[in-house]
């Protein structure tokens, strides 16, 4: 077994079939997640709308209170995430990443399932499948779209944009679809269509494992050079590396606290203070339908915000992961100042146009573009062999802390005021934003040119890289 330098597994010996320059693994992956995220997005787009909607009439929901709500979809999306650690241990020690993905998408295909089923028990079981389902895929699928390029491969960063795009692909029609059929035809059903589309992604998945031969299997068996680089003691130039890691996870928790507000606070303000009716069409426009705005912008500007920073780069000006983060924590939370317009408008008219909606997502988008993929692989980059999974397992668990965090400012949001809550998420991010700009310097002295194309090799590590080369 062979090693890259993301510890996957790879096999330089299997001829991988291609299709449009890339292996047709990749579009294997791209269909699993697209349709697993078409599932999990949709069926965040309509949760929080049906706890809260009434108990009584033609659609009844539980009738919740806005803040209990709240602090469950807090917990739940909390939870799909910090799963992610016992995920990626699971794939590393036990099944492989291969199998704890299919493990993973069945028990999403359960959880879907009996969510549709009109029932308490059913509610919570759901909720709990599709917690553990995520854990076991999310971690892992990532990860396979590496194993399907060699070490150097330049192929590989694009493989993962187009990996990206599926995503968001399935996260933006899933909330057109998913989202309008359960407010209008029946919440259950909504959730039973979401489940159809994990049923499909496992189906694509299953089918395509001959396409997937030596991805993702399972590394329990190493040589003496693997345990070893596993076993030895961390450099200085490590421990910097982890010390600001951890850095970059407090910016992940606040970045994901404040975003995650769409799919909370954001959407019940969008379901009860926001005019929604499109008076030439004679149309009310489903307040779930703006849970696929954010999608549809990521599709759209992804490509010209990659090429900004590329050329920024090439310009030989500020463009390091930490600066990109930055930046993006700042326009993200500027995006909040809009709800704040929305928020002043209502006070005063009793209703919110649609466009301040259109703008924070906007602003909520492009700072995503610029913080969250450059987070994911600035973990890739910094990251010690023998904790490269934990690691892994780690960004997303602080993506789900993030989740939890909005859950409670969106609950504090009841008693503090929508105006004060949105108001306060754009000073605070701005705030961040330029504390780490102005230790910007600092802070890239411990990541020791992890992120310089050409890196001088420290003595004190380059016996274990000339080992990990040779694997």
């Amino acid at each position: 077994m062979i090693l890259d330098e993301n510890n996957q597994s790879t096999n330089p010996s299997i001829v991988r079939e291609e299709f449009m320059g890339h292996p047709k693994g990749l579009y294997i992956l791209f269909f699993t997640e697209l349709w697993e995220r078409f599932s999990y997005y949709g069926m965040r787009a309509i949760l929080v709308l049906y706890l809260i909607s009434s108990s009584t009439g033609d659609n009844p929901g539980y009738g919740w209170d806005e803040s209990d709500a709240l602090v469950l979809y807090g917990w739940y999306t909390m939870l799909v995430y910090v799963m992610s650690i016992p995920g990626g241990w699971l794939a590393d020690k036990v099944w492989g990443q291969k199998r704890t993905v299919l493990i993973g998408g069945l028990l999403l295909c359960a959880g879907h399932g009996i969510l549709a089923v009109d029932a308490l028990w059913a509610f919570y079981a759901g909720l709990a499948l599709i917690i553990l389902g995520v854990g076991g895929l999310k971690p892992n699928i990532s990860t396979m779209v590496g194993g399907l390029y060699e070490p150097g491969d330049d192929r590989r960063d694009k493989g993962f944009t187009i990996f990206y795009i599926g995503i968001n692909i399935g996260a933006f029609l899933s909330a057109l679809i998913v989202g309008y059929v359960g407010e209008f035809y029946g919440w259950h059903l909504g959730f039973g269509l979401a489940g159809i589309g994990m049923v499909v992604g496992q189906v694509v998945f299953m089918w395509g494992q001959k396409f997937l031969k030596g991805i993702g299997e399972s590394t329990t068996e190493m040589s003496r050079e693997e345990q070893a680089a596993k076993k030895r003691p961390l450099t200085h130039i490590e421990k910097d590396r982890m010390k600001v890691m951890f850095i970059s996870f407090a910016l992940i928790i606040v970045f994901w606290g404040s975003f995650e507000q769409a799919g909370g606070l954001l959407n019940i303000y969008t379901a009860q203070k926001t005019d929604l009716y499109i008076g030439f069409l004679d149309f009310m426009v489903p307040a779930s339908w703006f849970q696929s705005v954010n999608a549809f912008f990521i599709i759209t500007l992804g490509v010209p915000i990659a090429a900004f920073w590329a050329t920024r780069k090439r310009r030989n000006k500020e463009s390091s992961s930490l600066f990109k983060m930055a930046i993006g924590i700042i326009i993200m939370g500027w995006g909040f100042l809009f709800m704040t317009g929305a928020s002043l408008q209502y006070a005063a008219e009793g209703e919110s146009a649609m466009y301040w909606l259109v703008f924070a997502y906007l602003l909520h988008t492009i700072g995503e573009l610029c913080a969250s993929p450059v987070a994911l692989s600035f973990i890739t980059k910094l990251a010690p062999l023998k904790y490269a999974s934990f690691m892994m397992g780690a960004y997303f668990a602080a993506t789900g802390f993030g989740n939890k965090l909005a859950g409670l400012l969106g609950e504090w949001s009841q008693s503090a005021g929508e105006l004060e809550i949105f108001t306060g998420i754009a000073i605070f991010c701005t705030l961040v934003g330029l504390l780490v700009i102005a230790l910007l310097k600092p802070l890239k002295r411990l990541t020791h040119g992890a992120e310089d194309l050409q890196i001088e090799t420290p003595p004190e590590q380059e016996k274990f890289e000339l080992a990990d080369k040779s694997l």
